[in-house]
């Protein structure tokens, strides 16, 4: 049996294990990485799918502007465990992610993938032809869905990152409790010493 859920802490390791079996290291390389860099997805819009206690799916969304003042979503990764692909699971995910994107009032999502894939989810290249992203990609695997008719009408420009900063550890602390042997190291980071 398998569950969609919302993505919670504990499932960091897990995520990143299978983000790293299904795209190695060049998923640091893409341009979208560019857009997530340093950020926090959109609230109650990273997902996982959990099978027997183990995640087998996950999938993010992420706050953008599709040129200046035109709210939107990143979507990506999306990736299934390599032994479950081909079961329905990526496609029941991406459902659940768009269900939820609406349901927070969102109105439109952008991706970079495989067209004919995403296409029967509602995506094309026709609202993407006037935006641009922070890197190299390929044209026609820019693609955009509109989930209120009219949102992405007239966008055009640089997609740029818009959503929550990480909070970043101050390092000149850490720095100076490590020096006084104030801090130490804790399953997942440091923490200070009780």
């Amino acid at each position: 049996m398998i569950t969609i859920r919302e993505e919670v802490h504990r499932d960091v390791e897990a995520r990143e294990a299978l983000l790293d079996a299904c795209f190695g290291p060049a998923r640091f390389q893409k341009t979208c990485e560019r857009l997530r860099e340093g950020r926090l997805p959109a609230e109650g819009l990273a997902l996982v799918i959990e099978q027997n206690g183990r995640i087998v799916g996950t999938v993010r969304l992420w706050h953008v502007s599709a040129g200046p003042n035109r709210p939107a979503l990143m979507l990506g990764p999306i990736a299934i465990d390599p032994a479950l692909q081909g079961l329905g699971m990526g496609g029941k995910l991406m459902r659940e992610a768009l269900k939820q994107t609406a349901a927070r009032g969102h109105k439109a999502v952008l991706l970079v993938g495989d067209a004919p894939y995403y296409e029967r989810f509602g995506f094309s290249t026709d609202k993407t032809g006037s935006l641009w992203l922070p890197g190299p990609y390929e044209r026609n695997r820019f693609l955009a869905l509109e989930l209120e008719a009219g949102s992405l009408e007239g966008a055009r420009g640089l997609v740029s990152a818009t959503g929550a900063f990480e909070e970043k550890p101050d390092l000149s602390a850490l720095v100076a409790a490590a020096a006084q042997g104030t801090w130490q190291g804790a399953r997942g980071g440091m923490r200070p010493a009780a």
